[in-house]
């Protein structure tokens, strides 16, 4: 005879295997289902005990209780060469090609890294560029050179204090985005020709960086849950020259992990013991699914030789371009190669933001944003596991709203990504991701686009199109 719980537990089963509730809906609250069904607290907490460990729901701290992706997701392989040698970047001339062909406005969007605007606090910050015009006046259209605002020094100082850092405003350079900040900080730390140890894969703008200065790229290889591969960085860097290390330690791009804080302390204690700088990419950071956010390199290792760069254009808005750098000891070199690279960083976008950190709504907003953007990865994965060949492997992102799917035969996904254009649909294939273009059957999709019928139609078409490239191999 089974019991009251395992009954409730099994009749909301049934609710989301016939179509009730869809994945990355929110479930009604403990609460509402004991008045629903005449229950006790105690009762329904245990039902939700028994979907929670069978896989069907999801718990978010202080939002509630959610519904998982139907289907098992087979883990990510994702993994690089265990022996790592040096490359020149190649191939980054077709992640330009296709960025360039996918951005436009008829294109279904699931390659860039770009929320869609519904995602976006779109009408705050609105209201926060006219009320900084207002506050701030002629200042405004002027040059804020480096380091920047003030205004806004100070207030990312201050959040980087509640995570962990004790960085002050003066050590503080504002760019413009994150892709700025991590050219500045190679800048600082390398030259032409030197050795950079990266995660492999890893976001491809970063690839771009790198070829542009004409510096090589070390892959390191990676777990999917845990991150780069001390092991195998610490044979990396006995062997070679390696000049600074870059790694994305939170809710990572592409595979959405967060390295384990004894993982963070390792990697700054191996890294300082060769005499190398970190430069440690947060920009997704403020995006984690978990209760907390996951602590800073530059948090646990305030000692270490870290260049923190980081940006707003993951949550607040991509076209106002605010991101900065807490550069260390660095800072002199920082703020001079700001200033050579392109004077200053507009000056009326560093004002909005700063007013509206100091009104307190960017909190507020995080606070709804992870919610949306984890079921937003939720219901992409169900449906990437529903109209893909069946072997298909999806990552489980820690944050961000980016997944990284393998493909259960040799399918070269540049190719793919090419005919996925002719019919209007915008991928991230693999190899752009690699310097040496590996992950060839990989491709990154974002999750942060309005869902509709173009969206289940685009997913369909591909997950067809894989199909066909699979039986004429």
């Amino acid at each position: 005879m089974s019991h009251l719980y395992q009954t409730l537990a099994t009749d909301i089963v049934k609710q989301i295997e016939n179509g009730h509730y869809r994945p990355g809906d929110k479930l009604p609250g403990i609460r509402a289902i004991s008045r629903q069904r005449n229950v006790s607290i105690a009762t329904t907490q245990s039902a939700f005990r028994v979907l929670e460990d069978d896989g069907w729901v999801d718990v978010r701290p202080r939002s509630g209780f959610y519904v998982r992706a139907r289907q098992t997701v087979s883990p990510i392989v994702a993994a690089a060469q265990s022996d790592p040698k040096p490359s020149n970047v190649t191939g980054q001339d077709m992640a330009l090609s296709l960025i360039k062909a996918a951005n436009k406005h008829h294109i279904l969007q699931l390659g860039a890294a770009v929320p869609d605007l519904s995602f976006l606090p779109v009408q705050p910050i609105s209201q926060a560029t006219s009320q900084a015009q207002k506050r701030f006046g002629d200042r405004a259209l002027s040059y804020e050179m480096p380091p920047g605002a003030l205004e806004l020094r100070r207030q990312i100082a201050r959040r980087m204090g509640e995570a962990g850092c004790a960085v002050s405003s003066e050590e503080i350079v504002i760019t413009s985005g994150c892709q700025e900040a991590l050219t500045i900080a190679l800048k600082a730390v390398t030259k032409a020709g030197d050795i950079v140890a990266i995660e492999s894969p890893t976001f491809y703008g970063l690839l771009q960086v790198i070829e542009s200065l004409g510096l090589e790229a070390l892959e390191i290889p990676v777990d999917p849950q845990t991150g780069m591969s001390l092991d195998a960085l610490k044979l990396a860097l006995e062997r070679w020259p390696i000049k600074a290390c870059v790694v994305v330690a939170n809710c990572s791009n592409p595979l959405g992990y967060t390295m384990p804080d004894e993982s963070k302390l390792a990697l700054t204690s191996l890294l300082t013991e060769h005499n190398v700088p970190l430069i440690e990419d947060d920009v997704y950071g403020d995006l984690s699914f978990d209760k907390h956010r996951p602590a800073l390199c530059r948090s646990l290792a305030p000692q270490a030789d870290i260049i923190y760069c980081s940006s707003f254009s993951k949550t607040l808005s991509p076209g106002l371009r605010v991101g900065w750098i807490a550069a260390g000891k660095h800072l002199a070199r920082v703020e001079y190669l700001k200033y050579v690279s392109n004077i200053a960083s507009a000056t009326l976008p560093q004002l909005t933001v700063a007013h509206f950190l100091e009104s307190g709504r960017y909190d507020r907003y995080l606070r709804q944003a992870r919610g949306q953007y984890a079921r937003a990865v939720s219901r992409m994965t169900d449906a990437v596991l529903r109209y893909f060949p069946e072997g298909t492997r999806v990552s489980q992102p820690r944050g961000g709203f980016v997944i990284w799917v393998e493909l259960p035969c040799a399918i070269n996904t540049f190719e793919l990504a090419q005919l996925a254009l002719g019919q209007g649909i915008s991928i991230a294939p693999g190899p752009i991701f690699s310097a040496k273009q590996k992950f060839k059957n990989a491709m990154r999709l974002s999750c942060a686009c309005k869902w509709d019928e173009k969206v289940e139609k685009g997913l369909a078409w591909l997950g067809a199109r894989i199909e066909h490239m699979q039986l004429s191999k």
